[in-house]
């Protein structure tokens, strides 16, 4: 009696011997490979294509039901809303999804919500940039005029095990973090020392409240909660970046908007706010060309600091009365999903600011809003079978009514 013998995935243990084996081989061989092209062949998505290396920038005029191509490593939660505002189909990453530094649930968002994510090799990026149309299978992007790039699909595995090992290396990047921190903090504390002010700014600061918005994780629930404080107090609106584009959507026109103008959308620059750009010590202020070539007008603010930390300082240094901010960013992973490796300045603005700042970060979750909930998701989000109107409405009236309190500070 023939040994059996082991042959390749797909085929079965046989007892043939000879020219039967060989043939059963070449059959299930054929089978195999079949069988892969198949699954190969398995559409995950497509559609028209629209891509940018710099997500927010996207974010800003895809289209709905676009494949958003993007090169973001340790995509962080807000690039992930914002990506399911946009109604993306799906998301195609040359960069690292998740490197397994930051524990960040963005990509996990993504998935959650029924939006696929494959990566491709970084040198891929240009094939895609100016392509209209493609496809996405198991394993491969097919792209204009037959171009074939390899992908491997980001999965909630994926996520898991990178999440994990970014939890193991918490103390080392903890670590790492401080002394960047406290390096950075001894350099520019006698700038921070300094007051901020900002001479030919028109809006009128003295003895009122100030609300700072910032595009932070949860920011818009963060907003919304505070709509009781808005209506009673009727503090200076301040939008940094994004920011304004948050106020806008809440209904609130910003009194100031200040930053790098590189999130802000155009329309939010022309809604009549007054525009303070944020500028370096050298005085290069890089924001300025985009808004000259819109026609509009800007102070220069030279500044240390991120554009939070130059918000927080213009308000406490023209002797407010109160600061209240949303989206802050405050801690090691909101810093590390910015790309900085610490926080020096803040950390020192923070301390000159505290005695007057309430962080409204989180306000939210207190009425037990899922801090998931993203309000006006409804770009491609009303098949889903979710009622975003019942809940931006529910939102606003549990959590207003939860922090009343701070409405009453006069």
């Amino acid at each position: 009696m023939p040994v059996p013998q082991f042959v390749e995935a797909g085929q079965a243990w046989c007892t043939d011997s000879g020219a039967e084996r060989q043939k059963k081989a070449k059959c299930s061989s054929m089978a195999v490979s079949k069988n892969k092209e198949r699954s190969a062949q398995h559409t995950v998505a497509e559609g028209r294509v629209q891509a940018d290396r710099v997500t927010k920038r996207l974010i800003r005029r895809i289209l709905p039901g676009s494949i958003a191509v993007i090169d973001h490593d340790d995509m962080d939660e807000l690039a992930a809303e914002g990506l399911m505002q946009a109604g993306v189909r799906a998301v195609i990453n040359a960069g690292r999804t998740m490197t397994g530094k930051i524990p960040g649930r963005g990509p996990l968002l993504l998935l959650e919500y029924g939006i696929p994510i494959v990566e491709i090799d970084p040198v891929w990026f240009p094939s895609l940039q100016h392509a209209k149309e493609l496809r996405i299978t198991d394993d491969r992007i097919i792209a204009d005029e037959g171009l074939v790039i390899p992908c491997r699909a980001f999965t909630a595995q994926s996520w898991l095990e990178l999440h994990q090992l970014a939890k193991h290396s918490l103390h080392e990047q903890l670590k790492a973090f401080i002394a960047n921190t406290l390096t950075f903090a001894q350099a520019e504390q006698d700038a921070i020392l300094q007051p901020l002010r900002c001479d030919k700014m028109k809006t009128v600061i003295e003895g009122r409240h100030v609300l700072i918005v910032v595009r932070g994780n949860a920011y818009k629930q963060d907003l919304a909660a505070l709509e009781s404080y808005i209506r009673r107090c009727r503090p200076v609106l301040v939008g940094v970046d994004g920011g304004a584009d948050a106020l806008l959507e809440f209904g609130y026109t910003p009194d100031l908007i200040v930053g790098d103008m590189d999130s802000v959308s155009d329309t939010a620059l022309h809604c009549g706010a007054e525009l303070i750009v944020h500028a370096y010590h050298n005085g290069s202020a890089p924001g300025l060309d985009r808004l000259r070539s819109l026609g509009l007008k800007a102070i220069v603010l030279a500044a240390c600091g991120t554009s939070e930390d130059m918000a927080l300082l213009l308000a406490h240094d023209h002797q407010c009365k109160q600061i209240v901010t949303v989206g802050l960013h405050t801690h090691m992973y909101d810093f590390l999903e910015k790309g900085r490796q610490g926080m020096g300045s803040t950390q020192l603005v923070l301390m000159k600011v505290g005695d007057k700042l309430i962080d409204a970060k989180g306000f939210a979750k207190l009425a037990g809003v899922p801090s998931s909930s993203v309000p006006n998701v409804q770009a491609e989000a009303g098949n889903r079978g979710f009622d975003w109107s019942a809940l931006g409405g529910r939102l606003i009236g549990r959590v207003g009514r939860a922090l009343r309190t701070l409405a009453n500070m006069h």
